[in-house]
């Protein structure tokens, strides 16, 4: 069986890298960028740093702030005829997941035409979107790198999953400087976000020698520094080390996809309108023993990952560990217990499983659950 590898062209890192993106533009030639962003960015004046960068490398730029934490349609249309009017030729997202996941539906159509609608998916477009650099401002969806995008449909209140070779970032850009504004609540629910990435990554049905090395490392960067992040936003190692364990988590899931977590987390964000990195932390150890039943073995090994000792322990008393470690973490960087303290009802469970099932990312999931298996889990989460 043979297997892809994707990434953007040209990743830049550490402190003070955002200097070196607008030259790295400014290379390419390209003149005038739509900047996808929200109006909180804009408020802090966390923009001003990209705008900064653009204006001493000549670049000219049009800002769209109007990008919802979950990012719809209507959202890919307002922002598309903002570039058309403008003539620009290039996209610049600037923040995290919603700002990236908006800009490559903006992109994408930007060159393939239709309704972003269109592109639900598995690679459904027909050419590369238009060049889309992603300035990274959070440690968590690694969406500045991946060929993921997630679209709220206003209409059916569904998370759409876009997986799309064409929406490959050309330059993903993560400056753990951008990332010092981060609040408390952000920094953990982001930060949850990656370890659900390298954990649904490394338990994948297709994962790789290369994806499990990049979740490996990803899963001990997050133990050893996401609390930290939490606790002292001005902790630049923390931010740092986050910024790459994000990455190396958002490697490993866009070549191993995801599974169940993301399934049902879509279909909470687009129903309840919750913020995903939550969602996805409180499924997390839920989902995970119910693949304990196929996947205990690797689930052993993510708790030693972690820190925990599972010497002598069988694979199930290790996959136990893991899930125990999973919670303890949660609860260390404040991530509310269950589903109702975010107001989920149950009744409500019928048809956020039905349309799991119907979700992308639950293709690779180790275990096939049933619509039952599903409601199950979401019943295990409050």
């Amino acid at each position: 069986m043979s297997f892809m590898f994707f990434m953007p062209p040209m990743s830049l890192m550490g402190g003070g890298c955002l200097e070196d993106a607008g030259k790295e533009v400014k290379k390419l030639g390209l003149k005038k960028a739509l900047v996808v962003t929200d109006k909180v960015l804009v408020k802090i004046n966390l923009v001003d740093n990209l705008t900064k960068v653009l204006e001493k490398n000549g670049i000219e730029f049009v800002i769209y702030d109007e990008t919802k934490p979950n990012p719809t349609v209507t959202n890919v249309n307002n922002g598309l005829k903002i570039l058309k009017d403008n003539n620009c030729d290039f996209v610049i997202s600037f923040g995290g997941g919603s700002p990236h996941d908006c800009a490559k539906g903006i992109a994408l159509l930007a060159t393939n035409g239709g309704d972003i609608k269109d592109y639900e998916g598995v690679n459904r477009s027909a050419k590369p979107q238009l060049p889309l650099v992603a300035v990274n401002t959070t440690a968590g969806t690694a969406s500045e790198m991946t060929i993921f995008s997630i679209i709220t449909n206003e209409d059916t209140h569904v998370k759409m999953a876009l997986v799309d070779k064409h929406m490959t970032p050309i330059i993903a850009v993560n400056d753990p400087n951008l990332m010092e504004a981060m609040p408390k609540g952000l920094t953990a629910a982001t930060g949850m976000d990656a370890l659900t990435h390298a954990i649904e990554a490394y338990v994948s049905t297709a994962a790789t020698p290369i994806t499990d090395a990049c979740a490996i490392q990803a899963i001990k960067l997050i133990v050893k520094n996401l609390k930290n992040a939490v606790d002292n936003g001005k902790d630049k190692e923390a931010r740092d080390k986050m910024a790459y364990a994000e990455y190396l988590a958002g490697m490993a899931f866009n070549n191993a996809s995801l599974g169940y977590v993301h399934a049902m987390a879509h279909q909470l964000g687009g129903f309840y309108d919750l913020p995903h990195g939550v969602c996805n932390a409180i499924l997390l150890p839920h989902v995970e023993e119910y693949n304990s039943q196929v996947v205990s073995g690797k689930l052993s090994e993510i708790a030693g990952f972690m820190g925990e000792d599972t010497k002598g322990l069988s694979e199930k008393e290790g996959a136990k560990k893991a899930i125990e470690a999973i919670k303890k973490l949660s609860k260390s960087v404040n991530i509310p217990k269950g589903l109702a303290e975010l107001d989920v009802k149950e009744k409500d469970f019928k048809v956020l499983a039905e349309n799991a099932l119907k979700d992308a990312c639950g293709l690779t999931n180790p275990k096939q659950p049933t619509l039952e298996d599903v409601i199950e889990i979401f019943k295990r989460s409050m």
